[in-house]
């Protein structure tokens, strides 16, 4: 007979737990050079610091709770993570800054709904898959598992968010990849997408969005609408050369030629002032995450919590590579942000409950027998 050891908190993983902890001061530092020149910059110093120690001590609550447990509420987790994006569609805000639909706000605070399903998908389809198991390349499990991201895919498109969507396919197909799926369901996924992108760029992409596409080949055609914000951030990365311009000295950054510097663009004011010195500790910081994080799904005694794992550091991949591609101008302007680096307290909250997540995992992995 097997059961679960007991834990106690010097179990946690406390490299995981400083990894995090060390990222999200560093993007605080980071963010107060960028809000420096702002009107009321405080007030966003102040809102990522609590949301950061709100996001530490929510983290911790999820280390307490055995994730089989999380598991176990699946059907509530996924209603609720539906019934958020169906009230962002009524009641949200957003259009009319970036495009999409996405925030509920009270009064100057806003929350981001689309965040935090992030986690409640993760669980929930972790969950899914593991009740599949070896039975995953079934065609009716294959369809329902498919099913269950394309009812939260279809909301969030509705906003519209793409780039939000894009994040939620890749933990699906990260964890799908990693539980056995069988190669010729990835091989028609991707024929489907090839034969599906002429449709979607007509009738389904938005104008904006087109141009967000377009200028990511050439930002000069267009340097004073939809790519200024590629242009702007190329020479902020670039003019930083190695070493940087110092902290709360970039040009680009300080005097308000690079925008939304705070959030999307976050890399790109590390390049200015920390110079490429500081672009790979950041991205060494962050990939080390993720491996951490795939290191402890291997440790994970059953496959719910390998799965968990792997949808947490794909959903990082999935961050670091659009917003540091975008930055670099490598990928389009979607507003992914940098984990922990970028502003925003339902983005930080969510780091940190993906952490929490992982180290449930990590705590209860393993099993001591007692004879019957």
């Amino acid at each position: 007979m097997k059961k679960t050891r007991s834990f106690n908190y010097s179990d946690m993983d406390f490299l995981l737990i400083a990894q995090a902890v060390v990222c999200a001061i560093f993007g605080i530092v980071m963010i107060s050079s960028a809000v420096k020149t702002l009107d009321g910059g405080s007030r966003y110093l102040i809102i990522q610091s609590v949301s950061a120690l709100i996001g530490l001590g929510l983290m911790f609550v999820l280390i307490s709770i055995d994730y089989k447990t999380l598991g176990n509420l699946r059907k509530i987790i996924y209603t609720v993570c539906l019934l958020m994006l169906v009230t962002v569609l009524i009641i949200g805000t957003g259009a009319e800054e970036v495009g999409s639909k996405s925030w509920i706000r009270f009064g100057p605070i806003g929350i981001q709904p689309s965040e935090f399903a992030k986690i409640g998908f993760i669980i929930t389809f972790s969950k899914h898959v593991s009740l599949v198991g070896e039975d995953i390349n079934k065609p009716r499990n294959v369809f329902s598992l498919c099913l269950h991201l394309l009812v939260i895919l279809g909301l969030i498109l509705l906003q519209p968010d793409f780039g939000t969507a894009m994040v939620f396919v890749f933990i699906f197909a990260g964890i799908m990849f990693v539980s056995g799926i069988s190669w010729k369901y990835v091989l028609s996924a991707v024929g489907a997408v090839v034969a599906a992108t002429p449709m979607a760029w007509f009738f389904l992409l938005k104008e904006y969005q087109k141009k967000r596409i377009l200028v990511l080949f050439n930002p000069e055609s267009d340097p004073l609408g939809s790519g200024y914000h590629v242009i702007q951030s190329k020479i902020a990365i670039g003019s930083g050369q190695i070493y940087g311009k110092g902290l709360y000295q970039g040009t680009q950054t300080q005097l308000g030629y690079l925008p939304v510097k705070h959030t999307d663009f976050i890399y790109s004011v590390i390049g200015e002032e920390l110079g490429m010195i500081g672009c790979v500790v950041v991205a060494a910081l962050l990939f080390s995450l993720v491996l951490r994080c795939i290191y402890n799904s291997k440790l994970a005694k059953d496959q719910f919590g390998s799965c968990i794992c792997i949808g947490v550091a794909f959903m990082f991949l999935a961050h670091i590579f659009e917003n540091i591609g975008m930055c670099l101008g490598l990928m389009p302007v979607t507003g992914i942000p940098l984990p922990f680096f970028s502003y925003g307290g339902s983005s930080i909250i969510t780091n940190f409950a993906a952490i929490g997540l992982v180290i449930s995992t990590y705590m209860r992995r393993r099993f001591i027998t007692f004879n019957d």
